[in-house]
């Protein structure tokens, strides 16, 4: 994983987002290094950066952008992925509908 992947990574699981003075100490790199991979990151359009100060002192925090949803990643060929909207509670591995949409899912790649 490069630092690049790895700081989308921590700054998509924080939600409240995460300070860039703190960001460059977790992925233990130099402040620079991490000015280079956030700047990576807001001209991808991946994350948003708001100036924020800190016992006085001005940071940024960091957060992810949402993206739209890929259409191909909730459907199978003309199918819904059965996960959204379901009520069921139900264990991944042993579900019947999710099962039946991967196949079809597979169906649908072999043909093309």
């Amino acid at each position: 994983m490069t630092s690049v992947e790895e700081a989308l990574r921590v700054i998509q699981s924080k939600p409240e987002g995460v300070l860039q003075s703190e960001l460059w100490k977790i992925l233990n790199v130099d402040s620079r290094k991490c000015s280079r991979i956030v700047k990576k990151l807001i001209d991808t359009g991946l994350i948003e950066r708001a100036e924020f100060r800190k016992e006085g002192i001005k940071t940024f925090v960091l957060r992810a952008k949402k993206r739209p949803v890929d259409p191909c990643q909730i459907m199978a060929g003309e199918e819904l992925i059965p996960c959204v909207g379901c009520d069921l509670e139900c264990n991944v591995i042993e579900c019947h509908r999710l099962l039946d949409w991967m196949y079809q899912l597979a169906i649908c790649e072999v043909e093309e």
